[in-house]
């Protein structure tokens, strides 16, 4: 029978690094220890279980099917223990706690640290960690244990998280009030194809949905302006005077502003695009990171009719 008193130790440890960094030498450098200390750890954790844990590649060490498995418990246990002694403090009156967000660039300029503002008025003990990218990565960092929420836009189902909040999230062609297509009830894929286009770039959710449907359509799109964030696309618009795409909460700031127009596109495809909120499934959740995700539901707006 495995001894599953090795699965407190540090072997432990070192194995989620392994596990989150795809090989020995990264996680080594990551724990500031020799690469030779944690293989030991390894094969020490390997021989108390019984079982090989990785398989290993010229690319780097893969987790198996036991690996896996390991590597979602001792996730869970280690998320566990620290929420427990953010409670144990919380107890003493420390009222202390740690909130860890990934979300898409649409969500980091404005709405969350805005909510998180608001948030800390009422709790300011508390203490936030942001960290933004595409949806795949956001949802790794859950998977991973290093984001408590996630807020992101995305087009399909993924294992391994709960959906606390869904709903669906058109996607709108954004230009200034003076832009020659402004005043339209709606427009086309085609009909923004003859302006200067601002996109995200391919690894983005939001320009794969699109993408595929001008791919659908034998249109061809030639942004003249790309990046990953959608700030810098929005900031591009109201330089430029050319047209972004995007949902409306990341922009309804500066709608309530007059700054910018957000017309809905007519294509039905681009209906798809919703957006969720997700923590890592099977997790008990902080009493900081709880209270921040009610918060955080309470504060999106409906989508729109």
């Amino acid at each position: 029978m495995a001894n599953t008193r090795v699965l407190q130790e540090t072997a432990v440890r070192y194995f989620l690094e392994v596990v989150r960094c795809g090989s020995i030498t990264k996680a080594s450098e990551k724990l500031n220890v020799a690469s030779s200390a944690v293989s030991r750890q390894i094969a020490r954790l390997e021989e108390e279980l019984g079982t090989p844990l990785f398989d290993r590649h010229a690319r780097g060490t893969v987790p198996n099917a036991a690996g896996e498995l390991l590597a979602a418990y001792a996730l869970r246990m280690q998320l566990e223990t620290e929420r427990i002694g953010n409670e144990l403090l919380a107890l003493k009156g420390l009222r202390r706690g740690d909130v860890k967000i990934a979300c898409n660039s649409g969500f980091a300029v404005h709405f969350v640290p805005t909510l998180v503002e608001s948030f800390r008025r009422q709790h300011p003990g508390i203490h936030f960690g942001l960290s933004v990218g595409p949806s795949s990565e956001v949802v790794n960092r859950l998977l991973g244990g290093e984001a408590d929420i996630g807020l992101l836009f995305t087009l399909s189902a993924t294992r391994g998280v709960k959906v606390h909040h869904a709903q669906r999230a058109p996607i709108y062609a954004v230009m200034k009030p003076s832009h020659p297509l402004a005043a339209s009830n709606q427009v086309t894929l085609s009909d923004v194809a003859a302006y200067p286009l601002a996109m995200s770039a391919r690894k983005i959710a939001m320009r794969q949905l699109i993408d595929a449907c001008c791919a659908r359509k034998q249109l061809v799109i030639d942004p003249v302006f790309t990046s990953d964030s959608l700030e810098a696309t929005i900031s591009f618009v109201l330089a430029e005077g050319g047209i972004a795409f995007s949902a409306e909460l990341p922009v309804r700031h500066l709608l309530a502003e007059g700054r910018l127009r957000a017309i809905p596109l007519r294509e039905r495809d681009l209906s798809s695009f919703q957006l969720e909120v997700q923590t890592l499934a099977g997790r008990i959740l902080p009493r900081a990171v709880q209270s921040f995700l009610d918060s955080l539901i309470a504060a999106i707006p409906g989508p729109p009719a």
